[in-house]
């Protein structure tokens, strides 16, 4: 693996994978209480935050952040894991909701802001995943043997 072990950073990436986390339970739970009344998948178009959302969207966002939050609360190589799957899963989300904004088939209710922010904290957790990794002073020094050799 080409990315990082122990970077001097990796504790400011996990604090902003922590933000981002905190932010998607925040998120999710201002949506769900906006929300809650309409039906799960419903079009109507609720806004939190500047952001387009329902009640599904709402409930997704606070499942996905609080598994950010816990991997975050863990350590031990599992935020970076956790980070670096729950990135792309925000990016498909991301995408797939992009390409659907003005259809029938837009079942988060999002909106362009939605997208975008979307993947933006994707964008955010990727970084936290690829430079949030520890390791021993062994693994740290194969790795800068490796990076010296390209």
């Amino acid at each position: 693996m080409h990315n990082p072990i122990n970077h001097p950073a990796r504790a400011t990436y996990r604090v902003l994978a922590g933000l981002i986390g905190l932010y998607l339970v925040v998120f999710g739970g201002i949506g769900a209480a906006v929300t809650g009344g309409d039906g799960l998948f419903a079009q109507v178009g609720g806004s939190v935050l500047g952001q387009g959302t329902n009640l599904a969207n709402s409930l997704l966002s606070i499942v996905l952040g609080a598994v950010v939050l816990i991997g975050t609360a863990l350590g031990r190589n599992i935020d970076a894991a956790v980070n670096r799957v729950f990135s792309y899963v925000l990016m498909a989300i991301g995408l797939a909701t992009l390409a659907t904004i003005r259809t029938d088939a837009n079942y988060l209710s999002h909106t362009l802001a939605t997208s975008i922010v979307i993947m933006i904290l994707g964008l955010g957790l990727l970084l936290a995943g690829m430079y949030g990794r520890v390791g021993t002073d062994e693994e740290h020094d194969a790795w800068q043997r490796a990076r010296l050799e390209f």
